[in-house]
């Protein structure tokens, strides 16, 4: 938006605090935490927006994570999420306080909000950042990887926008005693504007398959299973262990798994306490959706296999002899009441 010197007039960082049924999502708590390392090396304020209808309490929590400062737009047309309506709302805010940076969650619906957005203000977008920094010149360098390769992007024009899946970063500890400003905003919504109207929403659950980004203990599986009836050792494991299954985009693309599943760049990010890569070699495309797990064991015959640069255990041979071997033990030690924790949580049941 504007050449150089109404560039010049864009400041501060800001966040979308995305919300669903008056309950904010992780993601914006996660990119407030980045947001505040961005915000101080530039010496601004960082922003969070938040957007629907009687959710004014929610602002507390985005201040003890990190904002100075929450702007709130309130109206009942805005309890529904739309994109038309949430497009023109965020624009309008854009466009009287200009900030530098707005960083938005990639959700299902900040996927399709924040290209359109981006879009109406004639600014760029980087989809799936992994991490953020600034340059020498003060510009928001927008990290992703990009094939083997850490791409490093800049936009030429403001805001600078970019998105980062749930996961993607870590929030910082919630500081209770924090103070800021929240900026009441009057917005003109009219139903004449929208195009789209929700009519009903209809809540489904995957009865077969866990939550990956929920996970605390998640057992992978790759190519290196060889079959869609060989990963059924996958979930032979996850229910022993009471784990949730996922899988790399190959074991999707032959539809071993649903896309629901799969983890990496073009799928979700994960940071379970415990992260089993079985047959998985480590490509980067796989490897920056689970990287930041507390716990890493990966199973591969290759010793050369990228996996085991960031496993925290690695085991070496075939997946076809270790994991019978790793099953019966653990089945033993059940049997012999030795007390490995699971979550408490109903694990869902092996579509095998």
């Amino acid at each position: 938006m504007g050449g150089a010197e109404e560039s010049a007039s864009y400041k501060g960082v800001w966040v979308f605090a995305e919300q669903k049924d008056g309950n904010l999502r992780g993601v914006g708590l996660e990119l407030l935490g980045v947001g505040r390392r961005l915000a101080d090396r530039l010496g601004e304020e960082l922003v969070a927006v938040l957007l629907g209808c009687g959710i004014e309490e929610l602002a507390k929590d985005l201040v003890a994570y990190g904002a100075d400062k929450i702007i709130l737009a309130e109206h009942e047309l805005l309890g529904r999420y739309t994109t038309e309506t949430y497009m023109n709302v965020l624009a309008e805010l854009v466009y009287k306080y200009k900030p530098s940076v707005l960083l938005m969650g990639g959700t299902l619906n900040g996927r399709e909000l924040a290209p359109r957005l981006a879009a109406r203000l004639s600014t760029g977008i980087t989809a799936d950042c992994t991490d953020f920094d600034i340059d020498k010149d003060g510009h928001l360098l927008q990290i992703k990887p990009f094939s083997k390769l850490m791409a490093k992007i800049k936009c030429r024009t403001k805001p600078q926008m970019a998105t980062a899946k749930p996961n993607a970063f870590k929030r910082l500890k919630p500081d209770w005693s924090r103070k800021a400003t929240v900026i009441r905003e009057e917005v003109k919504v009219s139903p004449n504007e929208t195009r789209t109207r929700v009519i009903e929403v209809v809540k489904t659950t995957n009865s077969i398959y866990g939550n990956v980004e929920e996970a605390d203990a998640i057992v992978a599986g790759g190519r290196g299973l060889g079959s869609k009836e060989n990963f059924k050792l996958i979930h032979d494991l996850a229910d022993l262990l009471g784990a949730t299954v996922a899988g790399t985009r190959s074991v999707v693309d032959r539809g071993w798994l649903p896309a629901s599943q799969q983890v990496g760049q073009s799928g979700k990010m994960v940071t379970p306490r415990l992260y089993i890569a079985v047959g998985i070699s480590g490509a980067t495309y796989h490897t920056v959706g689970m990287q930041k797990s507390e716990v890493i064991v990966a199973i591969n015959k290759d010793v050369k296999a990228p996996i085991f640069q960031i496993a925290t255990y690695g085991i070496v041979g075939d997946l076809f002899e270790i994991l019978p071997i790793f099953m019966d033990r653990l089945k033993k030690e059940y049997q012999e009441g030795v007390d490995i924790e699971q979550p408490s949580e109903q694990k869902p049941s092996n579509p095998y």
